[in-house]
């Protein structure tokens, strides 16, 4: 089957025939029974990212939805910066037109949060003392919430729930569920003329007091003395907790309205737990999309195969789907082909595209294909 799809792919591609039209004659001369393989990837679930505005009609949302649902989209995780009443409003017309909606949340991540910002004690601090809340690490929208303090950690869990009640949403989607990247993708370091060999100070977080307070309460040491805080396992793990915690809390919120709780991860368990203290394989989850951005890694695009399976083997066991993310602007369509097959190939049980806007015709006709 997989060879039939390549043929099919090179052929829709080069604009000779419709691969229905190839699978036909295939088909005619020697018949090919469904296997149990062909039923699993029958069930593969193509999603995509979208940001929303409530500037937008609802006419130009339908006819959104619609190109996506037409071409091939299963799924849409809308992001409508924690606004329930544009998701209220969006969710129906997806759904009319046959995509299943997931609400999409920055979480400890908060840009520009109106009610976050009269709280400056919510916002994490470096390990050189400096706090998100008016020094950011990379990038201006980098303002990010201690997932230690009760009061910024209940905001990021109402808000989950005001988006959990909403009628009609699969689930509550976490992004920027983790600290800042204290290593960022090397693809990336030279746009911020970076080195990052080791943890440096004003990329590591959080040391703010409670942070700190709450560790010594029961480590009995405090993590601003370290001479050397990478190799204090008890100070990582620390943070780890805490990330799963609000995961965790969340978990229960979603199921409490009947949602699943899904999020937007790192590519695999121990390179997030490397880069930004996130341990997706121990979180109660019901689904994951890890951002496997081969790109951003300087990787080739069989490392999407490779991070899938290591995602996919972490969770063995534990109920937790995997579905795949990629990166799409400027990804050639013989490699999205590529991507799809790996992704099915290592254990996914779906792939997402960044971003909607993204996907152009030629992709689109790629997904349908595969979905033939």
């Amino acid at each position: 089957m997989y060879q039939l799809k390549l043929i099919c792919i090179a052929i829709v591609l080069s604009g000779l025939v419709s691969c229905n039209q190839t699978a036909e004659k295939k088909n005619t001369s020697q018949p090919v029974a469904e296997t149990e393989t062909d039923t699993v990837q029958n069930d593969f679930k193509y999603w995509t990212w979208i940001t929303a505005s409530s500037k937008k009609t609802d006419e130009s949302y339908k006819e959104e939805f619609t190109k996506y649902s037409s071409n091939g989209i299963d799924a849409v995780l809308i992001n409508t910066n924690t606004d329930p009443e544009l998701l209220k409003r969006l969710t129906p017309i997806a759904e009319n037109a046959g995509l299943e909606v997931h609400a999409w949340i920055m979480a400890m991540n908060r840009p520009g949060d109106g009610v976050a910002l009269q709280h400056p004690d919510w916002y994490a601090v470096s390990r050189d003392g400096k706090s998100c809340f008016d020094t950011r690490p990379y990038v201006d929208y980098y303002q990010w919430l201690c997932p230690t303090r009760k009061a910024s950690r209940e905001h990021v869990l109402d808000l989950v729930e005001g988006l959990a009640k909403v009628e009609g949403i699969a689930s509550v989607h976490l992004d920027y569920i983790r600290y800042p990247d204290i290593f960022l993708p090397v693809g990336l370091l030279p746009k911020y003329d970076l080195k990052q060999e080791t943890e440096l100070p004003e990329f590591d977080f959080c040391y703010c007091d409670v942070c700190v307070a709450e560790f010594e309460k029961i480590h009995h040491k405090n993590p601003r003395d370290f001479k050397n805080p990478a190799i204090d396992m008890e100070w990582k793990q620390f943070r780890l907790n805490k990330i799963k915690a609000v995961v965790d809390d969340a978990y229960k919120i979603a199921h409490q309205y009947d949602k699943k709780l899904t999020a937007a991860v790192f590519p695999y368990p121990e390179m997030a737990d490397h880069m930004v203290r996130q341990r997706w394989d121990k979180w109660n989850i019901d689904m994951v999309l890890p951002m496997i951005y081969h790109n951003f890694y300087n990787e080739e695009t069989d490392w999407i195969g490779y991070a899938t399976a290591q995602g996919v083997k972490d969770l063995e066991g534990k109920g937790v789907e995997l579905h795949t993310g990629i990166f799409l602007p400027d990804m050639p369509t013989d490699e999205v082909a590529q991507a799809i097959q790996l992704a099915k190939d290592n254990g996914a049980k779906g792939i997402s595209f960044f971003d909607g806007n993204a996907i152009t015709e030629e992709h689109f006709k790629v997904i349908k294909v595969f979905k033939e």
